[in-house]
C-alpha cells in the first residue's frame, strides 16, 4: 500500500523528547499508551516502534487524519486502535476497550499539519475556502455558523479571549456589519473583512492580520479549552503509577491548563498547619520538565510549527485516592482559564 504523501511530509514535533519520556513508562507486557491527538501517526509510530511491548490506543475526531493514520500504523496489527471521537471521551473509551489504565500518554494539542494543508477543510487564510474549521467535519457548527449567529459582543470576547486579537471590537462590528449585506460563506471573504477592520499599519506587524481572528474561530468551534480541560483530567486519573503524561501545547490559554493541572497534581493538598501529612494529600504526580520546554533553534528553523510549542510532562507517583487525581485537578482545570 502506497503511503500519502501528506504523512509522509509530516514532521512530528518534538518527536525525539516525546519518546524519551514516555518510552521507559511502556517497555513491559501489557503496557498501554494513549496519543489523544492521533493526527497522521507520526508520534504513534516512533512510540510504537519504541515500545514493542506495548499496545497503543490513538484517538482524533478528524476521521480523514484517522484513516491515514490508520494506514501508516498498519505494521504494528492488533498492537493499534483508532478511535474517531473527541479526546474528552476518554473514560468512556477506555471502558469500551476494557483498559483499567495507562502507561504513556500523549498531546499534541491544536490544529493538524494536515487540517492546515487541506484548504478545503478551512482553517488557513491563505487560500480561499468554505468557511468551516471543524476538526470533525462530520457534525456540529461551523465557523461559517460562528460568524452569522454571533453578536458584536459575543465575537468581540471570542476574539481577544482566544486570539488576544487587538482589533477584536472592529473586527467584530465589521464581521456583522457585512454579514448583514451578504452571507460569510469562505475564508477570503473573512480575510478581507479583517484587512479592511485592521488598521494598515498595524498590518505588517505580527504576522497575518487574519491570524489570530482564525485561532480564535478554530477554538472556539471545537470548543477547545473546555475538551482539554475535560481531557487532562481522564488523562491523569487513567494513569497508572508509574504512568507518564507529556503535552504539547501551541497557546497560552491551552498551556495554562495543562500547567494548572499538573502543579495540582505535584503539590500536597494537605491543610496549612497539619502536623503530618496524610497518605491522602501527598502529591500524586512528579513534575518531568521544569516549567515548559520549548523546541531547539534548529527544530524551529526546520519545522516552522515548532516555533510556539510549550512541552510538559509528569509521572504518576501514587495511586488516586477519593480526595486526589479526580476533585483536585477538575478544580484546577475548570473555569475560566485567563
Amino acid at each position: 500500500m502506497t503511503q500519502d504523501p501528506r504523512a509522509e511530509q509530516h514532521v512530528p514535533v518534538l518527536l525525539e523528547r516525546c519518546v524519551q519520556i514516555l518510552a521507559p513508562a511502556a517497555q513491559h507486557e501489557g503496557a498501554v499508551i494513549l496519543d489523544g491527538t492521533l493526527g497522521l501517526g507520526g508520534h504513534s509510530e516512533a512510540l510504537l516502534r519504541a515500545c514493542p511491548a506495548a499496545r497503543l490506543v490513538g484517538i482524533d475526531r478528524d476521521r480523514h487524519a484517522l484513516a491515514l493514520a490508520r494506514e501508516r500504523l498498519a505494521f504494528a496489527g492488533e498492537r493499534f486502535v483508532g478511535v474517531h471521537a473527541v479526546y474528552d471521551e476518554l473514560p468512556r473509551i477506555l471502558d469500551d476497550l476494557g483498559i483499567e489504565s495507562l502507561s504513556a500518554v500523549l498531546f499534541d494539542l491544536g490544529v493538524s499539519s494536515m487540517q492546515i494543508d487541506t484548504p478545503e477543510r478551512g482553517f488557513s487564510y491563505m487560500a480561499d475556502a468554505p468557511l468551516d474549521m471543524r476538526m470533525d467535519d462530520s457534525s456540529g457548527p461551523s465557523a461559517a455558523d460562528v460568524v452569522a449567529g454571533h453578536s458584536v459582543r459575543e465575537l468581540e470576547q471570542v476574539l481577544r479571549r482566544y486570539g488576544e486579537e487587538r482589533y477584536a471590537r472592529r473586527i467584530a462590528e465589521r464581521i456583522v456589519a457585512t454579514r448583514d449585506r451578504e452571507p460569510i460563506r469562505t475564508t477570503g471573504q473573512l480575510v478581507e473583512i479583517i484587512r479592511r477592520a485592521v488598521p494598515a499599519k498595524a498590518q505588517h506587524v505580527g504576522g497575518h492580520p487574519a491570524k489570530r481572528t482564525f485561532q480564535a474561530l478554530r477554538i472556539e468551534v471545537n470548543a477547545e479549552l473546555s475538551v482539554w480541560s475535560r481531557a487532562v483530567t481522564a488523562a491523569i486519573d487513567a494513569l497508572g503509577v508509574g504512568g507518564r503524561i507529556a503535552v504539547l501545547s501551541y497557546h497560552s490559554l491551552e498551556d495554562r491548563i495543562t500547567k494548572q493541572a499538573f502543579a495540582a497534581g505535584a503539590r500536597s493538598s494537605a491543610p496549612i498547619g497539619l502536623p503530618v501529612e496524610l497518605p491522602e494529600h501527598a502529591p500524586y504526580l512528579r513534575l518531568l520538565t521544569r516549567g515548559a520546554e520549548e523546541a531547539s533553534a534548529q527544530e524551529q528553523a526546520t519545522n516552522p510549527r515548532s516555533a510556539s510549542v510549550r512541552l510538559r510532562a509528569a509521572e504518576r507517583i501514587r495511586p488516586a485516592t477519593s480526595t486526589t487525581s479526580t476533585s483536585t485537578t477538575r478544580r484546577a482545570t475548570t473555569g475560566d482559564p485567563r
